[in-house]
């Protein structure tokens, strides 16, 4: 049974479609592995067995009649608890949420994976309101790496991405304001992305505004296209959704990368100290792509880094979040959400405003900058997972989690869509992930050139220890 574990969202499908197993088998091995790995890890807030199992059975039915209810039927999927999901509180890692309520209403991605017939494992851990780079919470305490339990498993999607590295799901629901799924993703050896801003719609609205975007966590770009099928189109109640997808996300993986313009920037022109194992093991991704036929060569985009524009809006975001709080909520805040709200709340609208400035230049060079390039490619990270329950590593000299995410924020700040994937090791066998970039509204071109990596064995990392 633990073998259920191992298998992608596109195996248990195939494999429920030709009987050899039914989503009851799959779910108790998921849940058997999660609670086995809980203490060493984290990774939950709450497991709901009991509904999980009910689910399950309805979905073994539906099988058994060869009348499945959509995409993922069947298929465990758990949720950061970030996103409404019917039947129990959405905490948002806070002791500051009040438990008590109707929690009647599925968020707009929540409700298109109920309607294809997902089955809910439970709830994975986030930071407080998903704040920083990193999962621990003054609520639900430090969420660890599945490779080395001393050592982050990033945020602030980390539950999410504990969870898929373990074995306990292989889909997951998160969401990335400034990398918060492609960190904790790239940490853990999984795949991730975050696609077009309004791509996937979010409801209730995020208090950090157009920055957050909601993505998914998996084993590989072929299980994120199909969760994109299902996830992504309108919603009435997000007013900046996208249309309709034209097309399949699914049917977008083949062709290859053979052809596409390629930029390949190391250190984003020098302003990016990396890890020797980190840009040894991109480089060696990055030549399989020109092996494969890409047309790689190595370019930086045109920007310096935007952190100060990206702080003004974070922080902003983090006072209007807790704008209602009294003295006795704000000390309850982690220690430092209290201090990022009360610099964000000596923010004017003028330097709001010139924040938004910045924001519009950046996205103005990156759309040149792709009229030359199909595609950029980045480390993830300059950095393999470090020292669990702080914000920075120590002795770094960084002040905040945008020190060491210097390649992700960027691309919330433009709203491209950029995914990580999984290219090897360091010498301590902790993941190194590689980030793929494309033009706003080519999600298909990020799932397709990470997809040409995991079909040549050049994407993917041993199972964690933890596992």
């Amino acid at each position: 049974m633990s073998e259920l574990t191992e298998l992608t969202a596109v195996q248990l499908v195939d494999g429920y479609r030709k009987g050899e197993f039914s989503p009851v088998d799959v779910t108790r091995a998921t849940l058997d592995r999660a609670g086995r790995t809980q203490a060493a890890v984290n990774a939950f807030v709450r497991l709901d067995t009991d509904e999980a199992l009910a689910q399950a059975g309805e979905s073994t039915e539906r099988w058994r009649r060869g009348e499945p209810a959509g995409l993922l039927d069947g298929v465990p999927v758990t949720v950061k608890d970030i996103f409404l999901l019917r039947g129990g509180p959405t905490l948002r890692g806070s002791r500051n949420t009040d438990p008590q309520g109707s929690w009647d209403e599925d968020a707009p991605s929540v409700a298109r994976l109920r309607e294809h017939g997902a089955v809910f494992l439970g709830r994975t851990t986030t930071p407080e309101f998903g704040w920083k780079g990193v999962t621990d919470s003054p609520l639900s305490g430090v969420t660890r790496n599945p490779y080395d339990g001393s050592r982050t498993a990033g945020g602030s999607s980390g539950g999410s991405a504990a969870a898929v590295a373990l074995g306990a799901g292989p889909l997951s629901l998160g969401t990335d304001g400034g990398g918060s799924v492609r960190i904790p993703a790239a940490f853990c050896g999984i795949f991730a992305l975050k696609p077009t801003y309004g791509r996937v719609p979010l409801y209730p609205a995020s208090a950090f505004g157009t920055l957050a975007h909601v993505g998914p966590l998996t084993r590989d770009a072929a299980d994120a296209a199909l969760m994109m099928d299902v996830i992504s189109g309108p919603d009435a109640r997000d007013w900046s959704a996208l249309g309709p997808v034209n097309g399949s996300f699914v049917d977008a993986l083949e062709g290859g990368v053979r052809g596409l313009r390629v930029a390949y920037s190391a250190s984003l022109g020098g302003q990016v100290a990396v890890q020797p194992a980190v840009a040894a093991a991109v480089r060696r991704a990055v030549e399989r792509l020109a092996g494969l036929g890409a047309h790689v060569s190595e370019a930086d985009p045109d920007f310096t880094d935007p952190v100060d524009a990206f702080h003004t809006l974070w922080f902003s975001g983090a006072a209007r979040l807790t704008q209602h709080f009294g003295p006795h909520q704000r000390e309850l805040l982690d220690p430092g959400l209290r201090e990022i709200r009360d610099l964000g709340a000596r923010h004017n609208a003028l330097e709001y405003l010139a924040a938004v400035d910045v924001r519009m230049d950046l996205g103005r060079r990156m759309g040149l900058f792709h009229e030359s390039y199909d595609i950029l490619v980045t480390p993830t990270l300059p950095l393999t997972a470090f020292e669990a329950g702080v914000e920075v590593p120590a002795r770094s000299g960084h002040r905040r989690w945008t020190g060491w995410t210097p390649f992700t924020y960027p691309f919330n700040l433009t709203q491209q869509p950029a995914a990580t994937v999984p290219v090897g090791v360091d010498g301590d066998g902790l993941p190194v992930g590689l980030q793929i970039v494309a033009a706003r509204h080519r999600d298909d071109l990020v799932l397709r050139t990470a997809h040409a990596l995991y079909t040549a064995g050049a994407a993917g990392v041993p199972a964690p220890e933890l596992a």
